[in-house]
């Protein structure tokens, strides 16, 4: 295996278009126990790979530092989210925010950006399939107004105004510290 420094997996990260190349220099800094996600995430953004060849990259980062997955796992979100959402209907984004949830269930973000990925001229992602993830954030989530608010919205974009009103209901008297 190449021995590279951290500035040159950083460069080969950033510039290569060569998966080989980019593998190699994976490698490298996983030899170098390089615990840094800011190292890798140019390596996710790069137009040269393939969204099995990122989630490949990040998959095994999340695995060789644990401690890192579920940072690893919301930056493959966002990246799907705005690079692939064409291609893929948003499909690897939400699997990333389901993955980064069952790292950290406590941490609402997850279940937020799994919620802004809604479109609703296309109702992408189902609706039901994020109102689901959502309110099993609920069990885990302290805060939970932001949850509650969002499947209140869900809810009313598929046209069920009762469920909606609930939820509102719930979000409003969470606001004024009823339980």
């Amino acid at each position: 295996m190449a021995r590279f420094t951290l500035a040159e997996i950083r460069e080969k990260f950033s510039s290569s278009r060569d998966f080989n190349d980019l593998l190699d220099a994976f490698q490298a800094a996983l030899a170098l126990n390089a615990q840094d996600l800011e190292l890798y995430r140019p390596l996710f953004w790069n137009p040269g790979l393939s969204p099995d060849e990122v989630c490949l990259f990040g998959e095994k980062l999340a695995n060789e530092f644990p401690a890192l997955a579920f940072d690893t796992y919301v930056w493959l979100a966002k990246v799907f989210e705005m690079t692939f959402a064409s291609y893929d209907n948003f499909e690897l984004a939400m699997q990333y925010y389901r993955k980064a949830s069952l790292v950290k269930p406590e941490e609402g973000g997850p279940y937020l950006g799994a919620a802004d990925c809604f479109d609703p001229n296309i109702s992408i992602p189902p609706p039901f399939m994020l109102i689901q993830f959502l309110k099993e954030g609920l069990k885990h989530v302290a805060d939970k107004r932001d949850l509650i608010d969002r499947i209140a919205y869900l809810f009313e974009m598929i046209g069920d105004l009762d469920q909606s009103e609930h939820y509102r209901k719930l979000s409003d008297d969470l606001r004024r510290g009823k339980n």
